[in-house]
């Protein structure tokens, strides 16, 4: 019995925080559970970055995300998907929204069906144009420490969960914040890999109602790289733009820009309708290139 119970003890122990805390009941107490505000104090240029970026605001979005979290909701589960068990909003669990929540609010894993209903209810209203409910929703977002703790460690069997007292970077030492006092080294800081959790391979198996959304990951392993490419999304995204961590896509000019080549060969002609009368016409050639890294448009 004594072994039985040192065991158990040890097992608590290397569980990462979220297996065994109590979890959120409310979007607030989701958004203060994964709080970064500290994070402005040693990082201001960062943190203004993101928090102009899409990511800040993964269940709005352009708002596409937010009408789209909507449409699946009243569409899929309501509808289409028969065996959700899902009628009302009241039905719904964490499980259910992770169809999208997996990738644009992971967090939700620390949360009760509760905090589902609620960003569910957010969703429908806002997407309706309710700027209460978009205000409500925008408090979650994919943060600093989605991506500099809980998806800094992918090998879990050779790195071990990630800690939930530190922050993954680039390098080992301390870190000067009361919550979160010591910077670890995360093995795929700098990799694409870091960013194909998210932006991903295509459906979700894992799922219960897998869906295809994000493939960009899968584009840049299958066609890029094979064809000679060697830039990570982190080269492209937020070093060689000079705009860190808002990390631009499609909808950024100047990302847009870099992306595709356009090359226009245009004639002039006139093409003649009948004897004495003739209508002026242009022929002209379009030649787009991809200069990215993965195909477009995506999701």
């Amino acid at each position: 019995m004594k072994r039985l119970l040192i065991f158990m003890l040890a097992m608590l122990i290397t569980l990462p925080l979220s297996a065994y805390a109590e979890k959120a009941k409310s979007i607030d107490e989701l958004a203060k559970l994964y709080d970064v505000s500290s994070c402005k104090k040693c990082h201001p240029k960062e943190y203004e970055e993101w928090e102009k970026s899409y990511h800040a605001i993964s269940l709005v979005g352009s708002p596409r995300t937010m009408a789209t979290l909507a449409t699946t909701i009243k569409d899929g589960f309501m509808k289409e998907w028969t065996y959700s068990g899902v009628k009302d909003i009241k039905d719904i669990k964490v499980e259910h929204m992770l169809t999208c929540l997996k990738c644009h609010l992971p967090q939700i894993k620390d949360a009760t069906d509760e905090v589902a209903q609620e960003i569910a209810k957010a969703a429908i209203d806002g997407a309706a144009g309710d700027e209460d409910a978009q205000n409500k929703l925008k408090k979650l977002g994919i943060n600093c420490l989605i991506c500099h703790n809980m998806k800094a460690i992918i090998h879990k069997w050779t790195d071990g969960e990630p800690e939930k007292d530190a922050v993954y970077g680039t390098k080992e030492g301390a870190h000067g914040d009361s919550k979160y006092t010591k910077l670890k080294k995360s093995p795929i800081m700098t990799e694409s890999i870091l960013c194909g959790q998210c932006h991903g391979l295509g459906p979700n198996f894992d799922l219960i109602e897998p869906t295809q959304c994000a493939t960009l990951y899968g584009s840049y392993l299958h066609a890029y790289i094979p064809s000679g490419g060697s830039k990570t999304c982190q080269e492209c995204h937020m070093k060689e733009n000079k705009k860190g961590h808002f990390m631009p896509a499609y909808r950024d000019p100047d990302q847009a820009k870099s992306a595709v080549s356009v090359e226009v060969d245009a004639r002039s002609l006139y093409f003649l309708m009948k004897a004495g009368d003739s209508i002026p016409t242009a022929y002209v050639t379009v030649k787009l290139t991809s200069n990215a890294g993965h195909r477009i448009p995506d999701g």
